[in-house]
């Protein structure tokens, strides 16, 4: 079987490149908060920009990732990691660009992540597990490195959550043959929503609390606590 490089359209390509280069950024952007030297913001940027796909494509086990066969996908990352570091990205003007670079990168890799794993032969639900990962697996990993709690698993407004509602969307408009226009409605959906949780603040419960009332919860037929 042909690469998976070779096989996706140069849409589903560049969609995936525009993740990289927002997430290198976004990379870039943690490295300077840290106070790290330029080996710490290229590390930092590859693994957000790189991280997630390459997990993807070793779990599809279809040749090398794409991100070590295609030299863009470096570049990119590389690229992002000298702007963040040449360029202070703070301020209100950051402030206001940072939640749409992080929402377009969002929908560019849950979209890209799904319909590649839908065009390498599986199904809906690896389509679906591996473009939430494409989209969030790699600021997970760099969230490990600086030895933090990865930000997706609690105390934020939903994002791994935009990230299955964009790969569900494009599993759906690929079974309807809207293979073309499929990625890019996902991309725009999940990058929406992702908008859209953060300023309305949607969050996941952190936890649910069932309890029985009534007498005989314990001994003493007090209610439980």
């Amino acid at each position: 079987m042909a690469e998976v490089s070779t096989v996706i359209p140069e849409l589903l390509r560049a969609l995936d490149l525009t993740g990289v280069l927002a997430n290198a950024l976004l990379g870039g952007v943690v490295a300077r908060q840290h106070r790290l030297d330029p080996v710490g913001f290229g590390v930092l940027a590859i693994l957000s920009g790189l991280g997630g796909g390459v997990i993807r494509d070793v779990l599809l086990q279809r040749g090398t990732p794409v991100a070590l066969t295609d030299f863009a996908y470096l570049v990119m990352a590389l690229g992002g990691a000298a702007v963040a570091f040449l360029v202070p990205l703070d301020g209100r003007v950051w402030q206001r660009v940072f939640p749409l670079v992080d929402a377009l990168a969002l929908g560019c890799w849950a979209a890209s992540g799904a319909q590649k794993t839908l065009l390498v032969g599986l199904g809906w639900l690896p389509a679906v597990l591996l473009g939430t990962v494409t989209a969030v697996g790699g600021g997970a990993v760099r969230d490990v490195v600086l030895g933090r709690l990865p930000s997706i698993f609690g105390g934020n407004t939903l994002y791994a959550t935009c990230a299955l509602a964009a790969s569900g969307l494009l599993v759906i408009l690929h079974v309807n043959s809207l293979t073309r226009v499929g990625p890019l409605i996902a991309t725009v959906f999940g990058a929406a929503l992702c908008l859209l949780a953060r300023w309305r603040g949607w969050m996941l419960p952190e936890e649910v609390s069932l309890r029985r009332t009534g007498s005989g919860a314990g001994s003493s037929g007090e209610e439980s606590s």
